[in-house]
Formats: C-alpha cells, sequence, structure tokens
C-alpha cells in the first residue's frame, strides 16, 4: 500500500458523488491501505476516496487515537446539539472557516469482508464522520458556509498559490460553491 497525493479543490473528483463499492476484492484491499496509510499523516483526520482520485464510497478516518476505514458509509445518526468549530480540508489546503456539524455523529458500512460496521464518535470524530460522507456525496466543506463565509473562502482560494484557474470545475459543476442555486448546505 502506500501513500496517495491528495486531490486538490477545483478537481471534478471532488464535487462528483460517489459508486457504491461492489466487489471486495485486491482493488478494494489496496484501496482501503491507500487510504489508511494516506491517513496516516500528522494532520490528518480523514481522507475520502475522492481526495485521492477515485470515485467509490470509501473513506479512512485517524481522530484520537482510533484509526479506521468504512465501506460504503451513510449517517444513521446526527445529534441535535451543534459544533461550530473551525474545519478545514486536505483538499482546500491552508483554509480553515467555522462548520457547523452535529456534535455527535454514527455512520454505517461494511469493512473489507462486507460484514457490518459502525462507528459513531463526538467532536472531532463527529466532525471527521460528517466530513468525509460529504466528501463521497460530492460536497467540500465550502458548501456548508455560510454565504458571506464562502465568497471568503473562494476569494481566499483563488489567490492561493496551489489553486489553477484551469482546474477550476466550471460554475454549472459546483454551483453552490460559486453562489449558484445547489444545495443548501
Amino acid at each position: 500500500m502506500s501513500k496517495r497525493p491528495i486531490v486538490r479543490f477545483g478537481d471534478p473528483v471532488l464535487v462528483s458523488p460517489t459508486a457504491p463499492v461492489t466487489r471486495f476484492d485486491d482493488h478494494t484491499r489496496k484501496l482501503v491501505g491507500d487510504l489508511l496509510d494516506t491517513v496516516d499523516e500528522p494532520g490528518h483526520a480523514g481522507v475520502a476516496a475522492p481526495q485521492i482520485g477515485v470515485g467509490l464510497r470509501v473513506f479512512s478516518y485517524r481522530v484520537d487515537g482510533r484509526t479506521g476505514y468504512v465501506i460504503n458509509p451513510e449517517i444513521t445518526e446526527l445529534s441535535e446539539e451543534v459544533q461550530d468549530d473551525e474545519e478545514g480540508c486536505l483538499s482546500v489546503p491552508g483554509l480553515w472557516f467555522p462548520t457547523r456539524r452535529a456534535m455527535h455523529a454514527t455512520v454505517r458500512g461494511v469493512d473489507l469482508r462486507n460484514e457490518p460496521v459502525e462507528v459513531s464518535g463526538s467532536g472531532l470524530m463527529a466532525r471527521a464522520l460528517q466530513h468525509e460522507t460529504d466528501h463521497l456525496d460530492g460536497i467540500v466543506y465550502l458548501d456548508r458556509l455560510d454565504k458571506e463565509a464562502r465568497r471568503q473562502a473562494l476569494r481566499e482560494v483563488r489567490r492561493s498559490d496551489w489553486f489553477l484557474p484551469a482546474e477550476a470545475p466550471a460554475p454549472s459543476a459546483l454551483p453552490s460553491a460559486f453562489g449558484g442555486t445547489g444545495p443548501a448546505h
């Protein structure tokens, strides 16, 4: 397995909903291994398959000493209590914005044996579970910001040294992030 480079904001894979994993074979084992190797870096709380350029429904996490992965995750529980802490994203390096998330979250999915698995957590773990599941649904955390914060974030993205305008998706591909009529998150 190997650590994989992180796809940056502007790549269409980040705004495309992922396909469910249907084959539990060597390819899937390698993908999970790569996700676990990639999340095993300081400052990485989670890595979703689209962040390494793969459009499949898998993510890894590493929070508070807990490391793992979930295949075909679905959020099954969100608390009514919320947190508004700063959130960042490996695909949007250097930018942190207060992002509203549930304080507690639970996801259910399967492991490499296609056996049920459930991961729950509060605080940072809940944030990571929600953030990574969003990636699998084609949602970048910038889409969850209020209108003014999103505008500010996109200005900062455009000024960043890592963003290449040629990589920018067409406005129709990311309508909410560019002030259009996309999902209100």
